[in-house]
């Protein structure tokens, strides 16, 4: 007989702002943020609860955040800490199972299926794990514990922060039918409006549709759609992700006003590119691409195939990328898409790639 799959995420509470509260007693009851300054064009990375509580939230400008609390405290931030602290936790993860997939720096899966651990109670090690990562690290972190990843991220978030749920295996049926379809893994505000438009709002609703009726209406992801509005979800927990992508990329003080002056930042944005590549070791690679985020915040993105960072390439996705805005700009990046190891032809290892280069929660049950 099979093990039931026991899954646990693990999601430590406003991260950034939390070790900087641990670190400074005194921040812990005014509203904190870590980001970059407004006067430099900033954007809040993470805040406190306290923060949030005024409507301040992640990927806001930090001018915006100030407007909406203006006693907000912005700090900047020091990821040699955060990293410190993400290492610390995630060695208590391995006490409990080696089947860890990490998802960021502050949060992860742990497939603690079969586990000796708290009498395999899954439940258990989530509080036990939570109150190792309060008194060793300094930080608090929530749980979710269910069956399967999408449910156990969802879950995660039901009792925030500082807290956890579970979904078992007999309450799977009655959880998902009431989520709202935003929370289906893959659905974004886009198609969230779409499938608000034909009249599913939960996942409920998505259950009314066959799997062919699925098929007809959303393509490939019907499938995928399908078994997530029943709570099925198969996929393992991996610690072995391939890193798929590298890039850089820079949000200026001042907007870039025309072509010649992002065709100018280019250099030293490449250089990064290439030391990074080179800190990667030098993977092989099959495309490169560049990001441009206009002033009026909409944004594109140019890819082409190619295994070597050339200059004129480069340039040319930057022409092509400005052309469909062709207005100022406020950030340009520039990446490569790395190739996958299974399909990596034995001979690309043998080039240097700097060869030619000049480069919410859901309601409560």
């Amino acid at each position: 007989m099979s093990v039931q799959r026991k899954i646990i995420h693990i999601d430590c509470d406003c991260f950034f702002a939390a070790v900087e509260m641990r670190d400074n007693p005194a921040w812990r009851d005014i509203p904190l943020a870590v980001g970059g300054q407004p006067g430099q064009r900033g954007v809040i990375s993470t805040c406190n609860y306290v923060a949030r509580r005024f409507g301040v939230k992640s990927a806001m400008p930090s001018s915006l955040a100030l407007r909406l609390c203006p006693e907000l405290l912005i700090v900047g931030s020091d990821f040699a800490r955060y990293r410190a602290a993400s290492q610390a936790v995630h060695a208590i993860f391995q006490r409990y199972t080696s089947l860890i997939e990490p998802l960021s720096l502050d949060e992860a899966y742990l497939d603690v299926s079969g586990q000796p651990h708290c009498q395999g109670s899954a439940s258990l090690m989530a509080a036990e794990i939570r109150d190792a990562i309060r008194n060793e690290v300094g930080i608090t972190a929530s749980a979710g514990i269910a069956p399967n990843k999408f449910l156990a991220k969802i879950a995660s978030d039901w009792n925030k922060p500082d807290g956890q749920f579970l979904v078992r295996p007999q309450d799977v049926a009655d959880f998902v039918r009431v989520l709202p379809v935003e929370k289906i893994w893959g659905v974004g505000e886009v198609t969230a409006a779409k499938l608000k438009q034909q009249g599913f709002h939960t996942c409920g609703d998505l259950q009314q549709l066959e799997l062919l009726d699925m098929l007809r209406r959303f393509g490939k992801f019907g499938k995928s759609l399908y078994e997530l509005a029943r709570g099925i979800d198969h996929r393992a927990v991996h610690n072995d992700h391939e890193r798929k992508s590298v890039s850089v990329e820079e949000t200026y003080t001042r907007d870039l006003p025309d072509l010649a002056a992002c065709r100018a930042e280019l250099p030293p944005l490449l250089t990064r590119l290439q030391d990074r590549l080179r800190r990667a070791g030098n993977p092989p690679f099959r495309g490169v691409n560049i990001k441009i985020k206009f002033a009026d915040f909409t944004q594109t993105t140019v890819e082409t195939v190619a295994h070597v960072l050339d200059e004129a390439v480069i340039d040319s996705l930057l022409a092509t990328g400005f052309a469909r805005g062709n207005r100022p700009v406020r950030l340009l990046g520039v990446g490569v898409r790395l190739q996958e190891a299974s399909r990596v032809p034995q001979q690309l290892q043998l080039f240097d790639i700097g060869s030619n280069t000049q480069q919410t929660a859901p309601p409560q049950p």
